[in-house]
């Protein structure tokens, strides 16, 4: 794209058109659609120039435009027809820093003037960036057939609405306009009229407004997968003054304590392999509770967007028009990684690490298990411990080597954390050995720091095992 398509504000400001012939006042029958204080140059003008000046629609000078003529303007026309005449303007143009369009010369032009399809304040503009102007032409044509001559009439209600709907939250906002346009029938778009449309307009902004003002809001907190330290400050704020909190099963006691007294708890976390409350009926809870205008706030454990179903639950308040917002958490991934004081990327190790859940709504997740196998590849593993040894068999059939470090934490930056540092090889047996209960991830490919020096020796001895 060599032209960069922009729609420049002339209101008030000095345009300059030097000539007075026919290309002159082609030029001028679209600029006179502005509100440009337009300035013509011409020793012999057009008639039309004439009536125009006469009309007071534009200043007509009976003279050769000269340099100080061009002090002030936002654009120039070379319109003449003469290439002396022309040459001479784009000259004065270049050295008062004047943008310049030179009728019919492409490469001497700073800009170009589109084919316009009009529907005030709605505006098309077609541009072939000048390669073949008859084909804009013909564009031009076809758009106008389709486009209805009603629409730049409901541009300008909606316009003159702007100032009233800016009371609504960005959400209702959004969804105020999408519902407004979706509602316009063919017929009011070639038939207008503009006082049945206000009415409806009122009518869906009142609705809106009554909405804004019993209507609760949700905010997305993640909790990070520890203590209450972990916690943000936006998100302790928050929780500090939320009146219904619907929370996982694993948050921590530390950070419900933040909980005002007053609030209501809900729990609804879910546990593998088990009934539970399903992912519909959350979705359902949160909505009733910020219909009825309480403010909500859906704790999840680690970081709302990775594994937290936020996508679901957004748009379960969106289809509701309520307002939300997410508060990022510490994911256990970084958390588990700052626990064994290691880091998820390094350089000439590795240049991506991946977030993985062992288990998905079909059951066992399936993964990209070559990629995982190759040494020094990095994987943080959410909800594995029932799939250990699906997870275990698919990386050991895929190639990876059964001294690959995994280290597994249990509850990961609680103070009852736990950390096990292992080979691929025994990621099977700790959750036998050890009776890992709680919540656990899985680094794969790293071992931790404390071990780090001495896991030649380690992996040595799991592969004796193994044999």
């Amino acid at each position: 794209m060599r032209y960069l398509p922009v729609f420049l504000d002339l209101d008030s400001r000095k345009v300059v058109v030097s000539g007075g012939r026919a290309v002159a006042v082609a030029k001028l029958r679209t600029l006179l659609k502005t509100k440009a204080n337009i300035h013509v140059y011409s020793a012999s003008p057009d008639f039309r120039i004439v009536d125009w000046s006469a009309a007071q629609q534009i200043t007509l000078h009976r003279r050769f435009v000269n340099k100080q003529d061009l002090a002030g303007a936002a654009v120039c026309y070379a319109a003449s027809g003469n290439p002396e005449e022309d040459e001479c303007v784009s000259i004065m143009a270049r050295q008062t820093n004047v943008l310049l369009n030179r009728v019919d010369d492409l490469e001497s032009s700073q800009f170009i003037t589109p084919a316009i399809v009009d529907r005030d304040p709605v505006l098309v503009a077609i541009s072939t960036e000048g390669s073949a102007p008859v084909l804009a032409r013909k564009i031009k044509s076809l758009i106008e057939i389709s486009l209805p001559v009603g629409i730049g009439g409901i541009a300008r209600i909606a316009g003159s609405f702007r100032k009233d709907v800016k009371k609504l939250s960005p959400h209702l906002r959004r969804n105020f306009w999408e519902k407004f346009f979706s509602k316009i029938n063919p017929v009011e778009l070639n038939k207008f009229d503009e006082t049945k449309l206000r009415g409806k307009l009122r009518t869906l902004f009142d609705h809106d407004l009554k909405i804004e003002s019993t209507a609760g809001s949700i905010a997305f907190i993640g909790a990070g997968p520890g203590t209450y330290e972990l916690l943000t400050l936006k998100a302790y704020k928050i929780l500090r003054v939320a009146e219904v909190v619907i929370h996982d099963r694993l948050i921590d006691d530390t950070i419900l304590d933040v909980v005002r007294a007053e609030a209501h708890l809900i729990s609804v976390g879910k546990t593998g392999f088990r009934n539970s409350i399903t992912q519909e009926e959350i979705n359902q809870l949160m909505v009733n509770q910020a219909l009825r205008g309480k403010t909500v706030v859906r704790l999840k454990g680690g970081d709302p967007a990775i594994f937290g179903r936020l996508d679901e639950e957004v748009d379960a308040c969106e289809l509701a028009g309520i307002h939300w917002e997410v508060i990022p958490g510490v994911t256990a991934a970084s958390g588990a990684a700052a626990s064994i004081g290691r880091s998820l990327t390094r350089r000439n190790r590795n240049s991506d690490v991946r977030f993985l859940t062992g288990y998905n709504a079909e059951g066992y997740a399936e993964h990209d298990w070559v990629g995982l196998a190759k040494e020094n590849t990095v994987a943080a593993i959410y909800m594995g411990k029932k799939s250990a040894s699906f997870i275990q068999g698919k990386l050991l059939m895929h190639g990876a080597k059964p001294n690959t470090p995994v280290t597994v934490i249990e509850n990961a930056c609680r103070p009852d954390q736990k950390i096990f540092d292992l080979s691929l090889s025994q990621l099977c047996r700790v959750f036998v050995d050890k009776n890992v209960s709680g919540p656990t991830i899985f680094l794969l490919g790293l071992a931790g720091r404390d071990t780090l020096a001495s896991f030649g020796e380690f992996s040595q001895r799991s592969m004796h095992e193994v044999g």
